[in-house]
């Protein structure tokens, strides 16, 4: 018998329980800095020390924490589903978890690459320092998709929504866009969950089931639905 296939678009709001600080204040501060100062191609030809600074903090960050209960229980899943994890975190908590479909919309902080050559990616475990250059002499940055710059998995991303048997959203706001968009791609027939302590907007979506928690308790309540 063929394996139901969940899809799970997942945000800041999973790896919150993690440690890790949520993408957007409400002050509208990241870690104490403004977005654009360091998460747009124009903050990094402005300052590119304080760029790499930034996300040489977050790596340690991430490296630091440790996954939490919903990102085991999503791996878990993988014995009874086909699980594919699409992400708009950087962390790599949901591959550590056991997770082994996962996909990053939003780059993956243990990856470096060419400032010219987006196709130069290197792993990169301690810090990106300024001098450091890739095999095409340009200067590494880290793997990410800041703002301002298009996201290359989005259009395969939108095709597994489109195949999903089981859609779960967890731990996001929908307020970065184009990910935010991806739900509009679940058919409206699929059965959709949402987690999260305070429920996204989601406009006319059909089939929904809210849960309206944590990532680590709500979990729990999504399983449930599943039996």
């Amino acid at each position: 018998m063929n394996k139901k296939h969940i899809v799970v678009l997942s945000g800041a709001g999973i790896s919150a329980e993690s440690g890790l600080k949520t993408f957007r204040d409400s002050d509208g501060l990241w870690m104490g800095h403004n977005i654009e100062d360091v998460a747009t191609p124009r903050a990094f030809k402005k300052n590119p020390q304080l760029v790499l600074d930034f996300y040489n903090m977050r790596r340690r960050d991430v490296a630091e924490a440790i996954p939490n209960k919903a990102h085991h229980t999503l791996a878990e899943l993988e014995k009874e589903y086909n699980v594919t994890i699409i992400t708009q975190n950087i962390d790599d908590l949901h591959e550590r978890a056991g997770s082994t479909n996962v996909i990053h919309l939003h780059g993956e902080i243990f990856k470096m690459r060419s400032a010219i050559d987006e196709s130069i990616i290197e792993p990169i475990k301690s810090d990106i320092q300024l001098g450091d250059t890739a095999p095409d002499g340009a200067q590494l940055r880290p793997h990410i998709v800041w703002f301002e710059e298009p996201v290359p998995l989005i259009e395969e991303a939108a095709l597994i929504m489109g195949i999903a048997d089981i859609f779960l959203l967890i731990g996001t706001s929908l307020q970065v866009y184009p990910a935010a968009g991806l739900i509009h791609y679940v058919a409206d027939e699929t059965p959709k969950f949402i987690i999260d302590k305070k429920i996204p907007p989601i406009g006319a979506l059909k089939n929904v089931k809210i849960i309206e928690a944590t990532a680590t308790i709500g979990i729990e309540d999504f399983v449930r639905e599943l039996k």
